[in-house]
């Protein structure tokens, strides 16, 4: 039974507070991966750690996305979404704490496996929390959305300001610092009740992994997400390598965080269909990791940055739209967790991929994520008509 209280549905007060405090819990998670994608290979890198490690390290938040992560997504559903959050939250900022006082890969290893069975929930808990909060308060996403992406920029300017006057391995205590402050604006997250569910629907729950529309949104969704995995392990890496500093690397990142926060805020304009939206996203993938396989100038490099705001923020954008249309809202955390379950499967299997690929190859790995992004879009252009006959079936449009 869920200790959730009710809100009443026509409280303005209600609506303000919830997307206020989700909206501060959205930016304190994201900060924390903002200081924690760009450096904390840059990290690995300083305290000893080979290329090898690093790339197996890297794998272990897409490992624990579809081993552990279902079940915690489960239970939350059937108990309460939002003390999941609250203890996932203060579970993360424990284990990056006690990271920084590892140095050995394998002590690292085991602790990070630990910590991302309590962090990699957060955000599919996170934005369950907000697409149900979506659907009662008759919200947008993306503007709820953007500020986890703003609060991603300053965390990565923030380090990269850091990384060139405190020492590499001094950056670990930068993101359990930001990883405790999640933690403490998860209790400030408002109460929700449980949407009532028919009987036959509960019974039902597996069959979301039955319906090939569903399938085809998630294994889309984990393509084209899973073919940044490349960037998101070794980008730093190379960057610096190649004589960027700091400052640079935070501003590189940060240009696709701003066309990303872009794409959120005019989200509740866009009228092409869902599905179209995520090809369109697929394709943009294809291009950006093809020139970025050929070390482009900073100049150029900082152009293709921006196609994050598509590859990365229109992906999360149709993928969102798409499990509203065609997941119940009370299945949404189970949805949310099929879907980042999928990811992980797809985005470990490409981040050790590229562990190897890139210490042999260097920047040619990302014709391997540009080849995942093509079949995500041929996928999702083929399931587009099936989607679109299941959205009218469910009277919530063609859209």
């Amino acid at each position: 039974m869920s200790s959730e209280s009710q809100i009443p549905i026509d409280s303005k007060g209600a609506s303000r507070r919830f997307a206020v405090r989700l909206s501060l819990f959205y930016g304190a998670t994201f900060g924390m991966i903002g200081a924690h994608l760009p450096f904390f290979t840059v990290w690995l890198k300083a305290v000893g750690i080979d290329a090898w490690w690093i790339g197996v390290i890297a794998a272990v938040p897409s490992l624990t996305r579809f081993t552990v992560l279902p079940v915690v997504t489960s239970l939350a559903e059937r108990f309460s979404l939002r003390g999941a959050l609250i203890v996932t939250a203060l579970a993360t900022a424990l284990g990056f704490a006690v990271i920084g006082t590892q140095h050995l890969p394998f002590a690292v290893l085991l602790v990070y496996v630990v910590t991302c069975s309590f962090w990699t929930p957060l955000i599919p808990l996170t934005d369950a929390y907000a697409l149900r909060g979506v659907a009662r308060f008759g919200l947008n996403y993306g503007p709820l959305r953007l500020w986890g992406s703003a609060a991603f920029v300053v965390g990565a300017l923030a380090c990269g300001m850091l990384v060139d006057v405190v020492a590499a391995t001094h950056l670990i205590w930068v993101i359990a610092g930001v990883a405790a402050l999640g933690a403490i604006a998860s209790l400030g997250l408002q109460p929700l009740d449980r949407p009532k569910a028919a009987a036959a629907a509960v019974k039902g729950a597996s069959a979301l992994l039955r319906d090939p529309g569903f399938l085809a949104i998630i294994f889309t969704s984990a393509l084209i997400q899973g073919s940044h995995a490349a960037y998101y392990t070794f980008a730093s890496i190379s960057w610096q390598a190649a004589g960027l500093n700091g400052l640079t690397i935070a501003g590189l990142w940060v240009l696709g965080v701003l066309a990303e926060i872009v794409v959120f805020a005019l989200s509740p304009r866009f009228t092409l269909s869902p599905a179209l939206l995520v090809v369109i996203a697929a394709l943009s993938a294809v291009a950006r990791w093809l020139i970025t396989a050929q070390e482009p100038s900073v100049a150029l490099l900082a152009m293709v940055q921006l196609a994050h705001g598509l590859t990365y923020g229109l992906t999360q954008v149709g993928t969102m739209s798409l499990l509203v249309r065609h997941v119940p809202i009370h299945m949404m955390a189970r949805g949310q967790g099929y879907l980042a379950a999928c990811g992980g499967i797809v985005t470990s299997v490409a981040s050790i991929l590229s562990g190897m690929v890139y210490a042999g190859y260097g920047q040619r790995v990302y014709y391997l994520m540009a080849a995942m992004a093509l079949v995500a879009a041929g996928v999702m252009w083929l399931a587009r008509g099936r989607l679109r006959a299941l959205a009218r079936e469910a009277g919530t449009g063609s859209r």
